[in-house]
């Protein structure tokens, strides 16, 4: 018998004993102030690999008071028979939110993060997860930010037919191993198939007419938008609007603060797992299994127009790829690690080296006309899911743009978009994390 569904609110109740969240701004106290600490606070509960970005960061609208909307689960039907299962084998699933008048034949698709799976004994404890099993999803969650139908919040976007995929692969929705016994345990690594029992169902729901269609993740989930990018556009009628946004999916293949390539190992592992390298055959093959499944790869072969969003030093990144653990027995990174305002003048230094990396990495997609950047200096993870950082008087901003006012001027090709914010810390806008201990893989 599968276990009953947890309350909307339990996804995060592990995490709430090992993380907090406070404000840190410059400039702004009071109301406004204690407002956005709240609805951050909330978001701290979501900060780990496996919970980045995997729901909205804030529960209220605090420009317009509005709470906002739920919306219901919807699982796959004939997932058993599509092979399009679960880590465990449940029916993965999805949350639609009708359009309406405008926005009727325009739809929105949002992958949802949450990290990866490496080896099977992760991979297993994913399964006993919302991260690996639709038996604990939540039946409703908030639609927020990019997924808002608060016109304040989201003008660009507030009546399009809206979907959440929720992600249950642990591979960025790419890995299709027919196999299901490994090691004397059953593992269904389908995301591939999920993807398109998905896209098939939503196609049938509507899709196949939109005028406008805009595919976007976050984290794990921007990762697999660079993926499914162009065969998104497949699905649409060649004369229809098709765009895509990545939201905190740019990962960096960087030596860490050791010298060790750790996530290019981390991804090297994952590919390996779940068959992955066969999905990029495109891809050099004196490359390491693992440097094929980065961003800057993966994107050479991308035709569809991408948008970036992403944070000049990613929280993520940071904690796990620029300075684990692993590669600091010594604890000499960990103020710099919870808090960039605590970072010394020489891990400063590493940091805009970091910084560098990102610009370098994106070099190519600077000279493409048609795809767009918004690169801030804020010490975030995802940012188009939280509606205080999306579009909100007091969301961060470059150029005097909020992100929802640069992603649709790009998306309806009002103006260019390729803003790169200045060092840390020039940016008085940006909302940087704080945390009281690192969160764990």
């Amino acid at each position: 018998m599968a276990p009953p569904s947890p309350p909307p609110s339990s996804a995060s109740a592990p995490i709430s004993r090992h993380l907090r969240l406070w404000l840190r701004r410059r400039g702004r106290v009071g109301a406004a102030g204690a407002t956005f600490a709240v609805a951050l606070l909330a978001a701290a509960l979501l900060l780990t690999l496996s919970y980045y970005a995997s729901a909205p960061l804030a529960s209220e609208d605090s420009s317009s008071g509005r709470s906002p909307a739920l919306v219901g689960l919807t699982l796959v039907r004939g997932a058993q028979e599509k092979g399009a299962l679960c880590l465990d084998g449940s029916a993965p699933g999805y949350h639609l939110q009708r359009g309406s008048g405008t926005g009727s034949q325009s739809w929105l698709i949002h992958l949802e993060g949450g990290g990866w799976c490496r080896n099977l004994k992760s991979c297993a404890s994913r399964q006993r997860s919302i991260l690996g099993s639709s038996r604990y999803m939540e039946r409703q969650i908030e639609f927020t930010g990019i997924l808002s139908d608060d016109k304040s919040q989201n003008p660009d976007f507030y009546n399009w037919n809206k979907v959440k995929i929720r992600y249950c692969d642990g591979a960025s929705f790419s890995g299709d191993v027919r196999d299901e016994l490994q090691n004397g345990t059953r593992f269904f690594f389908r995301g591939q198939r999920i993807w398109e029992a998905v896209m098939n169902e939503l196609v049938f729901k509507g899709m196949r007419k939109a005028k406008q269609a805009f595919l976007t993740g976050c984290s794990a989930g921007g990762l697999a938008t660079y993926i499914h990018c162009d065969a998104f556009r497949a699905l649409l009628p060649k004369d229809s609007r098709v765009k895509c946004l990545a939201d905190g999916g740019f990962f960096l293949d960087v030596e860490d603060i050791a010298g060790t390539r750790t996530m290019r190992s981390f991804y090297s592992d994952v590919v390996r797992l779940q068959g992955l390298r066969e999905k990029f055959s495109n891809c050099n093959s004196n490359l390491e299994p693992g440097q094929c499944f980065f961003p800057r790869e993966v994107v050479k072969h991308i035709v569809n127009p991408v948008f970036i969003l992403n944070p000049a030093y990613d929280a993520w990144q940071v904690q796990h790829a620029l300075a684990p653990e692993s590669s600091d027995p010594h604890h000499s990174w960990l103020d710099c690690r919870l808090d960039i305002a605590k970072c010394s003048s020489e891990q400063l230094e590493i940091l805009q080296g970091f910084r560098k990396e990102l610009h370098d990495a994106i070099s190519e997609v600077k000279q493409k006309r048609d795809w767009g950047f918004y690169i801030n200096s804020c010490f975030v993870h995802c940012q188009s899911l939280n509606s205080l950082t999306w579009h909100s008087p007091t969301s961060p901003r470059v150029n005097n743009k909020s992100i929802a006012e640069a992603v649709g001027d790009w998306f309806f090709d009002r103006r260019e978009v390729k803003e790169i914010d200045c060092e840390y810390p020039c940016n008085p806008t940006c909302h940087n994390l704080a945390f009281v201990k690192p969160f764990k893989i």
